[in-house]
């Protein structure tokens, strides 16, 4: 914008997008006995659970959305992210430069199974170094918005977006790396292993 420009009326964009966000909130559907965990609500235990100024990384695809929309961030600094460049794999090692940079502070990276299967080795790293960052893994054995654009944009033709739900085993992945690792299955384990990552300070842990 050129110096002493007037900055263009967006009032009507505005309201448009807040008639938007009131006809269309967020929601979800909480998970019935049996089902598996909604994303959702493990961001939600995860933000609830954390400290106010902790520091999230995130990779990219459904995970980032859910987590650029469901963690309400009250302090600069504490979004760390790739946008729309699309870097799948960044969470991990983001997670990890942040860790160093501010080491009082609490880092978690949230990341899909596509994109930490990317750069998961980097937590080896992390271990030797004792970078103690935490990772939470959104497991839907699915590239979940490539699968999501083929859904809504190919006539559910899927090609190339299914990963096995049982392969990697990602807590003894995480373990064969130098990590504490946990598995969340039911709504009900979520919040106590939040709080048992959050009490390991000098190694990395995943669940």
């Amino acid at each position: 914008m050129a110096d002493g420009a007037a900055a263009p009326d967006r009032s009507a964009w505005k309201q448009t997008i807040s008639g938007w966000q009131e006809k269309h909130p967020l929601a979800y559907k909480q998970s019935e006995p049996g089902d598996a965990l909604k994303p959702q609500f493990v961001l939600e235990q995860l933000r609830a659970n954390t400290p106010d100024d902790c520091i999230v990384a995130s990779g990219v695809g459904q995970h980032q959305m859910w987590t650029s929309q469901y963690w309400k961030f009250n302090h600069p600094y504490t979004w760390v992210n790739s946008g729309g460049l699309g870097t799948m794999g960044f969470a991990v090692p983001a997670a990890i430069g942040a860790k160093v940079g501010r080491p009082d502070k609490t880092v978690w990276a949230i990341d899909g199974d596509g994109c930490f299967q990317m750069t998961a080795q980097e937590l080896t790293t992390a271990s030797l170094e004792r970078i103690p960052v935490k990772v939470a893994i959104l497991n839907n054995s699915y590239l979940g918005m490539v699968r999501q654009w083929q859904e809504m944009f190919y006539d559910e033709r899927y090609s190339e977006v299914y990963l096995s739900p049982d392969t990697p085993d990602y807590v003894k992945w995480s373990e064969a790396m130098g990590c504490v690792a946990f598995r969340c299955e039911s709504p009900e384990e979520v919040q106590p292993a939040i709080d048992k990552a959050n009490e390991i300070d000098d190694r990395p842990v995943s669940v």
